[in-house]
């Protein structure tokens, strides 16, 4: 029974994650490809440079919530302190959380921005009337920025985790997020004992 119910819960997420992926794709890539088309080379580029910097945002709250220890909110959410029970929240579903962050998102940025790249390289061809291809120089700088990027935002999380995580449950707490859930959570344990 309970494997039925898990394979149900994994199923629905699939298809949640899914969906979420598909939209946003479709979202970021007109929006970033459409503002890249009409721009000129330095504001591409700074697109380029926002794209590149969500995606190691993104992965620094993914790898921050997967290491967060939910202990330290406890205390924080008996003194009924702002974002501490949507912090909870989120450690519980720290594999949604980082599959949404590190996965849909940091996938989506790398995706978009090999797209800009790619339109970057033909705005420099043209502009500066290239002979030669530049675009495996410009990939591995964009491949290098993400990936250092990632790397550097890696150990920043591990560090600072529980701080990353209650400044993230601060801002989503406004939203309501996962207040709810956490008390409809805490009702449950506290019914069952």
């Amino acid at each position: 029974m309970q494997k039925k119910s898990n394979r149900k819960e994994e199923l629905k997420w699939f298809i949640q994650v899914s969906l979420i992926a598909f939209f946003l794709s479709i979202i970021f890539s007109f929006i970033s490809n459409s503002a890249v088309d009409v721009l000129s080379i330095l504001p591409a580029i700074i697109i380029l440079i926002i794209v590149i910097a969500i995606g190691v945002f993104f992965d620094i709250i993914g790898v921050a919530v997967t290491v967060a220890k939910e202990d330290e909110f406890h205390a924080r959410a008996t003194k009924k302190i702002k974002g501490a029970k949507t912090s909870i929240y989120l450690i519980r579903n720290s594999s949604k959380v980082s599959n949404i962050c590190a996965d849909v998102i940091g996938d989506i940025c790398g995706v978009l921005s090999g797209a800009i790249s790619a339109a970057i390289t033909m705005k420099i061809m043209q502009g500066f009337n290239l002979g030669f291809n530049i675009e495996f120089i410009i990939s591995a700088l964009v491949a290098s920025l993400t990936i250092g990027g990632k790397a550097l935002g890696k150990g920043f999380a591990k560090r600072n985790a529980e701080k990353i995580i209650n400044i993230l449950g601060k801002i989503l707490s406004r939203f309501n997020i996962g207040d709810k859930k956490v008390k409809e959570k805490n009702n449950e344990n506290t019914s069952n004992r």
